[in-house]
């Protein structure tokens, strides 16, 4: 020990750049298993859409009419915080949130939660993954908007 105390005094910018380093990789090893953590996989999330679970498609309106999850609701990431109200009455029962990879869909995920969501999941490999796994995708008509005369 006095060893090691002796070499810190003598290298202490060594010392704390493999401090730093230490504590980069704590930090990134527990957000990736905290987000890990609430992620289920297609079977899963089939399971839990059979049981009632609502489905948000955290994507834009034009992936979404490109192919959905049949039931899914439409709620791009951006304008999540501002329907929060609208979906309040799930707010103690499941959310399987998605989008093309998962990427988008955990950020949805955290911020749910923040905004006092229990039971939220979000769906690995995002629609990707199912569609991957030959489950079922619906497509919509393209809304019409009136555009200038």
């Amino acid at each position: 020990m006095q060893r090691l105390l002796e070499y810190i005094g003598h290298h202490p910018y060594f010392a704390g750049g493999a401090l730093l380093a230490a504590i980069v990789v704590a930090v990134y090893e527990l957000r990736a298993l905290l987000q890990s953590a609430a992620g289920v996989g297609t079977m899963q999330a089939v399971q839990l859409m059979n049981h009632g679970a609502l489905v948000l498609d955290v994507r834009s309106r034009e992936a979404f009419e490109a192919g959905h999850i049949g039931e899914a609701r439409n709620v791009p990431l951006a304008e999540l915080a501002g329907q929060a109200e609208s979906l309040a009455r799930w707010r103690d029962k499941n959310v399987v949130v998605y989008c093309d990879s998962g990427v988008t869909s955990a950020s949805a995920a955290r911020l749910l939660g923040g905004l006092g969501f229990a039971k939220i999941f979000n769906l690995q490999g995002g629609i990707n993954a199912w569609i991957k796994d030959n489950l079922p995708v619906v497509k919509t008509a393209p809304s019409r908007r009136p555009g200038p005369k």
